[in-house]
């Protein structure tokens, strides 16, 4: 990957306005390999640090986007670490960090939690201004079944490296749950994770559904009438709370090369068939662009709650063999999986 490609944006976000999203753990490496995820299953399940890249060149990406955006006149409210892999897999994570303070932006940094129980990895991000953490659940079958983690990591190890996180955190703290129909949104289930993160003390938490296609199929956002108990449930026992159940928007930065803005964009961020349109249209570009790029297999097309959205292709992202299936009447139901 070219330096240039590190970067990725502005993008709008919904957690924070305009996001020049940084790209350093490439595809796909996690701890992870989420049913819900926009871009499918993980590959390569890891659970210890590597060097993905080198420090100043991602400092060097990131300056060189900046760089472009500023002089088409885009804002940019934070440089956030959001790559295709969980972020703090990334050995040299501090040092680019603290290298990218010097450009004045806020920094911040999406996390899955599932390595903030071990020092070095609680002390990388926290040399960030804004994390959040994932917490989907804190029932272990459901969290094996919803974020399919590397064998080697424990919920109760990872809840406990939370706490301690939030306790020494002097930047933005902020939670987030992604909500499965008939997966994690059972009542029960809810108050639990409620009363978990009323002791962390997040500044803000927020409340997600899937919004684009996922590794599996058959994983759709819970009923409204479910979301608004949720929302019920978390805001009895924390503070503000947000439903992210919206698109960002079509926003999108236009560099005038509309092979180049799809191919950054739909590396980390699939886009609605409208997205994509404003985007062309802002680019001076056609149709013709997206469907090269389907043809060459770069690019593919799935539908989504009735909206048909486009994402980069990638080997593995939608497998053929399915390793977990969702029943019709939205119930989780695990199947065959190798798991790492």
């Amino acid at each position: 990957m070219n330096a240039g490609g590190l970067a990725v944006g502005p993008v709008p976000s919904r957690r924070l306005s305009r996001s020049l999203g940084i790209n350093t753990v490439p595809a796909k490496p996690c701890s992870y390999s989420c049913i819900y995820c926009q871009l499918g299953r993980t590959p390569d399940r890891i659970a210890e640090r590597r060097p993905f890249y080198r420090p100043e060149e991602v400092v060097s990406g990131v300056q060189l986007k900046l760089d472009a955006a500023l002089r088409r006149g885009d804002s940019v409210d934070h440089l956030t670490s959001v790559p295709d892999g969980e972020p703090t897999l990334d050995l040299h994570l501090a040092q680019e960090i603290r290298a990218l303070r010097a450009l004045g932006i806020p920094i911040a940094v999406m996390s899955n939690a599932s390595l903030v129980h071990r020092g070095d990895l609680r002390e990388d991000p926290s040399a960030a201004d804004w994390v959040s953490l994932k917490v989907d659940t804190v029932n272990g079958p459901v969290w094996r079944r919803v974020n399919r983690p590397h064998r080697s990591l424990s919920l109760p190890a990872i809840q406990d490296g939370i706490l301690r996180f939030s306790r020494a955190f002097a930047g933005t703290l902020v939670t987030e749950t992604m909500l499965v129909s008939g997966a994690n949104d059972h009542l029960d289930e809810l108050r639990r994770v409620a009363d978990l993160l009323g002791e962390v003390g997040p500044r803000g938490a927020y409340l997600a559904v899937p919004a684009r296609p996922p590794a599996e199929p058959g994983v759709r956002p819970p009923p409204k009438a479910r979301l608004v108990e949720a929302h019920t449930v978390f805001s009895e026992r924390l503070p503000p709370v947000e439903l992210l159940i919206g698109d960002e928007g079509d926003a999108f930065a236009a560099s005038g090369d509309a092979a180049k803005d799809l191919r950054s964009i739909m590396a980390v961020h699939p886009m609605r068939e409208g997205a994509v349109r404003d985007l062309l249209k802002r680019d001076g570009a056609g149709w013709e662009v997206v469907e090269e790029r389907i043809r060459a297999g770069q690019l593919v097309e799935l539908p989504y709650e009735g909206h048909p959205f486009y994402l980069r292709a990638l080997p593995a992202r939608f497998p053929g063999s399915e390793a977990l299936a969702v029943g019709s009447e939205g119930r989780v139901a695990e199947a065959r999986e190798g798991r790492p």
